[in-house]
């Protein structure tokens, strides 16, 4: 048996037949031998490193199961720690952009790091595929992002929450651009859908530089409030989750954006994250034979469910496959302007596309915290909204 059999059985055994194919079909002979460099940003240090890494992972298994190809060429990731964005992580992201061998541009955890980043793209004709941040800009001609605006999930569940909570909702965040977007686009549509903040002046609380939400958390329940929408992210997630667990408001319901209870937060959160209803656009238990095989392929490495953020670095490989295949040449203008002409997507959240501002037009999912065997995992519940314009 040649090496190359030998390979693509293990590879089916592994990730089932799915992912298997598609290594084996990507390894062919006649591969375009002209190796491309693609560049990766991540959050590899600092309170976003479970994230940067869950990117990078993401990327490297789509990698690992399609031949280490994109497109029939051989592949080159260069990484750069963009930590939390302090300014010399923001350098080595620049220096990374800035290299004329790199033909795109991928991950990105901060969304200030995105707009760093940008100016220098557009000057070299090249793309960044945002696998995680994606600021709202008026300029969205060098970005395309797999992940989602910030205002989008607390805009996804507002009709859930205000047809199943009987009363008014307290809404706070972390003082931070994420934070804002995300409850401003909650506060926003819940109002709409007729729903009444408990917070005073109808206006959500965002916490800045604080450790302990207890009292703030004493003040949600004693404003009558029936139940809490908070936007917290990292390490803020595991202590916010935890401290209302302990807190006066613990027999309110708790809905979130996705971040409250994803990836390694959740582990380090425990039994306090129980029956936590999070929204996100992706469940690892959706029902579709392209997650089932995404699902297994990370299983097979990492032994965890998958996380949105490795999904959507999935899919920003993926992209850059299709766009590969289809681009006149290798460089980084004509991959650009291939990704630019893409149509649907099949991805494990299910099948998208890009909208007008290069965002995906994707369906939401709502999410319960439950067991699963000794561990706890974000078990979908419902369909969602689909948002996207």
């Amino acid at each position: 048996m040649s090496p190359r059999s030998t390979r693509c059985l293990l590879a089916g055994a592994a990730v089932g037949l799915v992912l298997a194919l598609a290594a084996c079909t990507a390894d062919a002979p006649g591969q375009d031998s002209t190796k491309v460099t693609v560049g990766l940003v991540a959050s590899l240090s600092g309170p976003y490193q479970a994230v940067g890494e869950d990117t990078r992972d993401g990327f490297a298994l789509y990698l690992d199961t399609h031949g280490h190809a994109l497109g029939g060429h051989p592949v080159d990731v260069v990484t750069a720690d963009e930590g939390d964005g302090d300014a010399a992580a923001l350098a080595a992201a620049k220096q990374l952009a800035q290299r004329d061998d790199v033909m795109a541009l991928t991950g990105v955890t901060n969304a200030e790091t995105v707009t760093a980043l940008l100016p220098i793209l557009r000057a070299r004709g090249a793309a960044l595929i945002s696998s995680n941040a994606q600021p709202a800009l008026s300029d969205t001609s060098t970005i395309w992002g797999t992940s989602f605006l910030p205002d989008e999930p607390g805009r996804a569940v507002a009709n859930y929450v205000r047809a199943n909570v009987d009363g008014p909702v307290w809404a706070m965040a972390a003082d931070n651009q994420s934070g804002r977007a995300d409850t401003s686009g909650f506060v926003t549509a819940f109002a709409s859908a007729g729903g009444r903040l408990a917070n005073p002046s109808q206006e959500p609380l965002y916490t800045s530089g604080t450790t302990s939400y207890l009292p703030f958390l004493t003040q949600a329940k004693a404003s009558g409030a029936r139940a809490v929408y908070a936007y917290f992210a990292g390490a803020d997630a595991v202590t916010f989750v935890q401290q209302y667990a302990q807190s006066d408001a613990r027999d309110l319901p708790l809905f979130g954006a996705g971040p409250l209870t994803e990836g390694t937060v959740l582990a380090q959160e425990g039994r306090a994250a129980l029956g936590v209803r999070t929204v996100l656009n992706y469940a690892p238990d959706l029902d579709n034979p392209t997650n089932r095989a995404f699902v297994d392929a990370w299983r097979a490495k990492h032994n965890s469910p998958p996380t949105a953020y490795a999904m959507a670095s999935w899919d920003a490989a993926l992209l850059l496959d299709k766009a590969l295949a289809a681009a006149a040449d290798t460089s980084a203008q004509a991959v650009a302007k291939a990704v630019a002409s893409l149509g649907q997507i099949d991805s494990p959240r299910g099948t998208w596309q890009f909208s007008t501002n290069h965002s995906p037009v994707q369906k939401w999912y709502l999410r319960r915290v439950q067991p699963d065997g000794r561990t706890l995992t974000n078990s979908l519940v419902q369909d969602l909204e689909i948002l996207g314009t």
